[in-house]
Parts: C-alpha cells; structure tokens; sequence
C-alpha cells in the first residue's frame, strides 16, 4: 500500500524559492514538507561562483549555498522528501500529489516551487563549457567578464536584454542571430542599434565553442553563415546563450491558469493562483528577474501568503462550528 504523508503546507520545488518558503513555513508552525523534485537545489546547484547573493563578501558556491539553505530549512523543522511527482490533484482542499513511487502527499495548501530551465543550443561543445566560459545568465555571470570580449547568442528581448547589460562590463559584445532580424520588441533594437559597443553577425549560428588555455576556458565560438555556409571564428571569452527559457509547469497545465508563455499566473503583487490556497514563487512565476535573491524573496512572500489563507480558513470553520452547536 502506497505512503501517505499529510502536512498543513506542501511545497513542490527546492531551490531558494522553496526551501525560502520552508523556513518561513516552519517557523509559522506549519511543518512543511519539500518535496524535492528531480534536481534538489534547484538551477543553483550547477552554478559554480556565486558572487551576488547578499550576506557574503567572498565568492561562494551555488551547491553549498543550497546545502545551507536545506540544512536551515529543516533545523526549524521543514520536512524533505526525495521524490518526483507525477500527478496533481488540485480541485479540493487538502490537495494531492503523487509520486512517481506511488507516494501521496496531501496539503492544506501548496506552494509550487518547481522552477524554470534555460534552453540550451544541444551542441556537444556547449555542454562541456558550460561553467568555463559559456553561460545562459549574463546578469550573473557578466561580472566575471569585465574587460573581456563576449558574445550573446539569440534574437528575442532575453538576447537583447543580455547585450546591453553586458555592456556594464565589457567594451565588445557580438550579438549571433541565426536569422536577419530580431523578434525583440522594437524599442530594444532602438537601444541595440544605438549602442556603440555591440555589434551584430546576421544570419549566423553557433557551430562550435572553443576551448582552450590552462585552466581551461572558451578563447573563442566557431560560426557559419547560414547563407553562405562560411565559418569563422569569433575571438570571446564568454559566450551566453539566451534564447529562452522553459518553466517547469507541465504538470499544471488544466490545474492553474499560465500564460501565454507557460508560467504560472499570479495576482500582481502576491503569489496567490488561479486556485485559492495554492501558491506559485520563484522562477517558475518570475520570467523577469530569474535571480536567487529575488526567488527567495517570493519563497517568503508564498508561505506569508499561505499563513494568511490558513488563518482565515481555520478562523472561518471555528466560526461555523461555533454556529452549528
């Protein structure tokens, strides 16, 4: 027979947003538990260098920062389960999980914490910079690039975004775009064009990331021309890939209403759903910010939110007890 475990808060996600939610949850006596996912730590866990988050003034690791984060968590008294869910049942109070072992959890409200994922290119050279040299997230790299040429690949408002911000940091930024015009909304190519530091390859796609030096590191990205089929090297020392990126809701589609680009849609200014008592925080509601400090902050505002819900459900049912006798 299949485990239940019940618990008054259910977080589903355990990156900063939901262990941020744990720790608050916790401490507000609901003894929440974590349900950890298929990558407990969340996206922070691959990220080596940590230099942004604040409380610390030498550069941290991503892993060890969630170790902390977790190790936190569950001294106030947040519980964490390694498990992969596989089905929700969000139409009444308490709501139900599945795992993929069988396992049901039920609470009386939910905190969904399940995070997004940068989209990769899929090259085999990519994958084996990653973290030397080849990111997806120029805002928290960038820093480390300061003098040096870079290069952002993608034509959306992510690519562009990520142009002018490296531009904080380096004096040359190449943006590549496979095709000869940019889906980014007019007035950022307005700021694009203007930029004296940026320069464009049209029609042009990443073929190969090169490595090189000791330690190793990206000393350059091969190109090709998809018109002509030319190559050729582009000299960058960081190259960032930001053509998008994809929330984890697939389990959610037909339970809380996304919007048009798949996040979860919340009320401005809470992390309140579409479904009274289930919560969304972090990057799989946030296609904005996408920073540890600023998950962590809706984490806490979710199991803020979340105390709230439940004062009011148990002040009301006292109420109606009281009126039955």
């Amino acid at each position: 027979m299949a485990a239940t475990h019940s618990t008054r808060m259910l977080i589903l996600g355990s990156g900063p947003a939901g262990l941020s939610a744990a720790i608050y949850g916790a401490r507000a006596g609901m003894a929440p538990i974590v349900v950890q996912g298929i990558q407990p730590g969340g996206q922070l866990t691959t990220t080596t260098d940590v230099e942004n988050y604040p409380g610390f003034r030498e550069v941290i690791q991503g892993p060890w920062l969630m170790e902390e984060m977790q190790a936190q968590a569950e001294h106030v008294g947040a519980r964490m389960m390694w498990d992969s869910i596989v089905e929700v049942e969000l139409s009444q109070r308490p709501f139900r999980l599945i795992g993929d072992s069988g396992t049901i959890y039920t609470g009386d409200v939910l905190v969904i914490a399940t995070g997004a994922q940068a989209k990769w290119l899929g090259l085999p050279s990519e994958e084996h910079m990653k973290g030397k040299g080849v990111s997806a997230c120029a805002t928290c790299d960038g820093f480390f690039y300061r003098g040096k040429k870079v290069a952002v690949i993608g034509g959306g408002n992510t690519a562009v975004e990520e142009a002018l911000y490296l531009t904080n940091h380096s004096h040359d930024v190449t943006l590549i775009h496979r095709r000869d015009s940019l889906r980014a909304e007019k007035i950022l190519q307005e700021r694009l064009f203007a930029h004296p530091n940026i320069k464009i390859l049209w029609n042009t796609e990443v073929d190969t990331f090169v490595a090189g030096g000791e330690p190793e590191g990206l000393v350059g990205i091969d190109v090709r021309n998809t018109v002509t089929g030319e190559v050729s090297r582009v000299d960058v020392e960081g190259g960032f890939v930001a053509i998008g990126h994809s929330p984890a809701t697939e389990l959610f589609k037909g339970h809380v209403e996304l919007d048009s680009d798949g996040y979860i849609t919340v009320e401005p200014g809470t992390t309140r759903t579409s479904v009274p008592g289930v919560y969304a925080c972090g990057d799989v509601m946030d296609k904005v910010y996408r920073q540890a400090i600023t998950a962590a902050g809706t984490g806490c505002m979710a199991a803020l939110d979340a105390e709230k819900f439940l004062a009011e459900a148990d002040f009301e049912a006292t109420n109606a007890a009281v009126a039955a006798e």
